[in-house]
């Protein structure tokens, strides 16, 4: 029988155009989300279901514009890689673009003691790109 072991909300912003942050491109990505899930009382090794939404802007002037997400088991970039996907925008589109993604990590050891973190970086290809909410970060654990 599944057993639920913790939910995590990261609500960096809840509103469309409540933040006006710049992706960075070609340095190291930025922290848009982490979680950090109570799973201590699992028995057996740990499923992880994660999901996200970030709205980006285009560059004033518009040009190829390439967004990646990284999800790592942790908090740096140096953690384990447990998801990885690129999108590029639509340059036909004026406005706001929503990239969403669901993600999942199964077999995880419980950790030897606190909880267990997720954190979710973005980068961009280009200068310019700007981040403008909504924006969220979620996961949720499962133990058998």
């Amino acid at each position: 029988m599944t057993i639920f072991l913790d939910a995590r909300t990261s609500q960096n912003a809840s509103f469309s155009n409540s933040i006006a942050i710049p992706v960075v491109a070609g340095g190291t990505p930025d922290v848009f989300g982490q979680v950090g899930l109570l799973v201590q009382q699992a028995n057996t090794p740990i499923r992880v279901q994660m999901s996200g939404t970030v709205t980006l802007q285009l560059p004033l002037l518009p040009a190829a514009t390439t967004i990646t997400i990284r999800i790592v088991r942790g908090t740096t970039l140096n953690d384990p890689l447990v998801f990885s996907t690129s999108q590029v925008l639509d340059l036909s589109i004026l406005g706001p673009q929503l990239f969403t993604f669901t993600a999942s990590d199964f077999n995880v050891a419980k950790p030897q003691s606190g909880p267990l973190i997720y954190t979710a970086f973005i980068s961009s290809n280009i200068l310019g790109t700007i981040r403008v909410g909504p924006e969220s970060f979620n996961a949720n654990a499962y133990s058998d």
